[in-house]
Parts: structure tokens; C-alpha cells; sequence
């Protein structure tokens, strides 16, 4: 069936602040329709079930998020830069959608074994750009040549989502954007990063 775009996207919004507000378990499909403004059988012509709805909300968000950190990261000059605006847009973005922020580290967490390997795969693109950094940082000499690319992808990953998930759980009091720089710190010398090197760099 063609998807009726408008119809498709208002099902997905009205998705992230039902399970935002309920609960995954709490969200049934009705009160996501009613919340739509489409019938119960609307759903279906483009869900085959809640399921469904969660694992295509997370592709269709992440996917506009993993794009637009391509689009920030694409102007700057290094890689120190570019992890430095990955971590600043990632809390920027999170932090203009709360509901998305709850469902992504919350809610997300609260399903089956099955459906969280399929959410996982969702994230791969997210963390291809993380390893397209630090690939881009040892060749460049700005991180240690011999650094561990899968463990420090997952240490930033873990840093970004364990921040965020803080400022979820703790009723968003910081402001992210505001600490993007210390977290930033931490992990480009998690990285190996040493100042003297981006002196040089250029010259």
C-alpha cells in the first residue's frame, strides 16, 4: 500500500508522546490513533502492530537525527571539531524533544530481547559516523594510533546516551548543551588527544 506521507508522520508523532506519556507497555494502539486523529483500523493499513510502530518511529527518528549530524559535522575541520558538534547537536536535539528523549532512553529499554536486537540495528548508522571520527582522528594524529576504534565508539556512545539518560530520569534540570564541552574533554582524551598535536596540525 502507498503510504499516505502526512497521514504516516502524524501516526509517528502522536506514537513518540503516547509512549512518552504512558509507558510502551501503557501505549495501547488506540490511544495512539485517538491521539493521531484516525480511526483504530487506520494503524493497521500502515502497522502490522505496536510492535511495528515502535521499531519504524525509531528508523524514521534516527534517521533524521543521523542525518542532521552529518550535515554539522560536515563543515568542520578535524575530527576533534566534528566530535565536538556530534556531542553538542546529539544533546541539542534530544533536549528540543523531550517525548523523543523518553522514548529513545527510557521506554526503548523496557521491550523484549527480539525487538531491541532490531532497534540495535537501527543504531548501526549512528555509530558508523562515531567510527568515521575516529578513523578520520588517528589518521590525522590527533588520537593514538593505536587506538581500540569499536571500544572507544562504544565509550563515546555510552557517555552520550548515559548523560542523557540522566538528564531524563532526573527531571532535565541541566542544561545539556551547556556541558556538551566537558563531556567532550573526557572523551577525546579517552581518545588519546594531546593538545601539542593540534598545534601542529596544518603546518
Amino acid at each position: 500500500m502507498k503510504r499516505d506521507k502526512p497521514k504516516f508522520k502524524q501516526i509517528i508523532d502522536a506514537a513518540v508522546v503516547v509512549i512518552a506519556e504512558n509507558g510502551y507497555h501503557q501505549a495501547q494502539v488506540s490511544k495512539i490513533a485517538k491521539k493521531a486523529g484516525v480511526a483504530d483500523g487506520t494503524i493497521y493499513l500502515y502497522f502490522k502492530n505496536k510492535e511495528s510502530i515502535l521499531i519504524t518511529l525509531f528508523e524514521e527518528k534516527m534517521g533524521v537525527f543521523a542525518e542532521k549530524i552529518r550535515e554539522e559535522i560536515a563543515g568542520n575541520r578535524d575530527a576533534v571539531s566534528k566530535l565536538l558538534t556530534l556531542v553538542k547537536t546529539h544533546f541539542r536535539e534530544m533536549s528540543n524533544d523531550l517525548n523523543l528523549a523518553i522514548v529513545m532512553q527510557l521506554e526503548v529499554r523496557q521491550t523484549n530481547l527480539d525487538l531491541r536486537v532490531k532497534i540495535n540495528e537501527v543504531l548501526k548508522e549512528y555509530l558508523h559516523i562515531i567510527d568515521s571520527i575516529l578513523i578520520e582522528g588517528v589518521k590525522e594524529g590527533l588520537f593514538d594510533e593505536n587506538l581500540d576504534i569499536r571500544m572507544a565508539r562504544k565509550m563515546i556512545f555510552g557517555t552520550i546516551d548515559e548523560v542523557m539518560t540522566h538528564w531524563v530520569m532526573t527531571g532535565q534540570k541541566q542544561d545539556l548543551e551547556a556541558n556538551a564541552e566537558k563531556v567532550h574533554q573526557l572523551l577525546i582524551r579517552g581518545c588519546g588527544y594531546q593538545k601539542e598535536r593540534s598545534s601542529t596540525l596544518g603546518q
